[in-house]
């Protein structure tokens, strides 16, 4: 029985004793997203929808 508990202590603190490395650590670069500046991109959804609801106003008379 003192044996298990001796290998037990010492697997626990081996296992510690390896938890780090002399390696530099690995930083990733951050994700840079670039937004469009243009103002016509969102412009052309509503502008559809519009005309859509002119043609069936225009065609229900």
């Amino acid at each position: 029985m003192k044996k298990l508990v001796l290998a037990a202590a010492m697997t626990a603190a081996a296992s510690t004793a390896f938890a780090g490395s002399l390696e530099e650590p690995v930083v990733e670069a951050p994700v840079i997203v670039e937004e469009t500046t243009s103002s016509s991109n969102g412009i052309w959804l509503p502008l559809i929808l519009l005309v859509l609801v002119a043609a069936a106003v225009a065609g229900s008379n």
